[in-house]
């Protein structure tokens, strides 16, 4: 595309997605790549403004809640040419379609895996100095115990954390564990030994990541495959006091055979997410001492999302100059992404 022409664009998402990461400097960034000023905003595909709007769009900035970008929706865009999304996955709104077209797929997914490592390093270390319940021990005892002894396996010095599946995400925890004195085990089977040397961590079987590791830490998206690959075999091999730590999907584990375990005491769970995304308020996880469940928050909020505004800024204004996407989602490795 010649630097000199701003392609006409568009933005297409849920209205309350649109205010929460395209603030108005952002917005004005955008307008200074792109036409017309103001970007037009769509949250409906198949009304007539929306037809009016796509017949002319080149590049369609999308966040979520966007529609699939199907047949019917395609054929109202005849020029669009490249989808530069917000956030993270996007299985919900780029179909096959899109890529039969030859449409160029960009995703903010690499700013949206830092604060899912950053949040996933955290819990490694919390867990391995057993800060949550050493805290809730300490505010119903209100005194101080005999600390030197209380709590032999306490500590992270040498602990061994696994990591399920080299993931965007979990790749980045890799990174992020390197000033640790951590042995990091890898177990993902498209990775090959050479790959994991360059990555700093050994690969080994899916049985022996359970069954050495300290801390296991889950990140492989959620795919017909993977629904279920944490069952309970694999939960029974864990080491006593281990911890089992979830950002993935929630129905990556068998939920049944973790809560056996977790309400046993055999093991801990640090949980972001689980199956359903809200367990029912009588689920017995709610009340184990040795669970500590969060509301699926590892993921960008707050002032994180203004990371993923930036991400596509900066995607849009190389493919506005003709450079390309330089975070692309290709379509040969849906597969493997979530």
């Amino acid at each position: 595309m010649p630097p000199h022409r701003r392609p006409r664009a568009a933005l297409a998402m849920d209205p309350a997605a649109a205010r929460a990461v395209l603030h108005n400097d952002v917005l004005a960034e955008l307008a200074g790549l792109t036409a017309p000023s103001p970007l037009p905003a769509l949250h409906d595909l198949g009304g007539d403004r929306a037809r009016q709007v796509l017949s002319g769009t080149e590049l369609l900035i999308t966040g979520w809640g966007c529609p699939p970008l199907d047949e019917a929706v395609l054929a109202s865009a005849p020029r669009l040419r490249a989808v530069a999304h917000t956030a993270g996955s996007v299985r919900g709104h780029i179909t096959d379609a899109c890529w039969e077209r030859g449409i160029e797929v960009s995703s903010a997914a690499a700013a949206n895996a830092l604060p899912v490592a950053e949040y996933t390093v955290a819990m490694i270390l919390l867990s391995g100095k057993r800060v949550l319940e050493t805290a809730r021990d300490y505010a119903s005892a209100r005194a101080r115990t005999d600390w030197l002894h209380d709590r032999p396996g306490m500590g992270n010095y040498r602990r061994t954390v696994g990591i399920l599946s080299a993931s965007l995400i979990g790749r980045r925890v890799i990174e992020l564990l390197r000033p640790y004195d951590f042995r990091v085990l890898l177990h993902d089977p498209f990775v090959t030994d050479e790959e994991a040397a360059v990555l700093g961590v050994r690969l080994v079987p899916l049985e022996r990541l359970f069954a050495e590791c300290d801390v296991v830490s889950v990140h492989t998206p959620l795919l017909p495959g993977t629904r279920g690959l944490v069952g309970g075999r694999l939960i029974a091999a864990m080491r006593q006091d281990a911890t089992l730590l979830n950002t993935a999907r929630g129905a990556v584990l068998d939920q049944d055979a973790l809560t056996e375990a977790v309400r046993a005491g055999r093991i801990r769970a640090v949980l972001d997410v689980t199956e359903p995304e809200v367990l029912p308020p009588e689920h017995p996880l709610w009340d184990c001492e040795n669970a500590f469940i969060t509301p699926h928050i590892a993921g960008s909020l707050g002032n994180e999302l203004r990371r993923l505004a930036d991400l596509t800024v900066s995607e849009v204004a190389r493919w506005a100059r003709g450079e390309g996407f330089a975070h692309p989602v290709r379509r040969e490795r849906l597969a493997y992404l979530a």
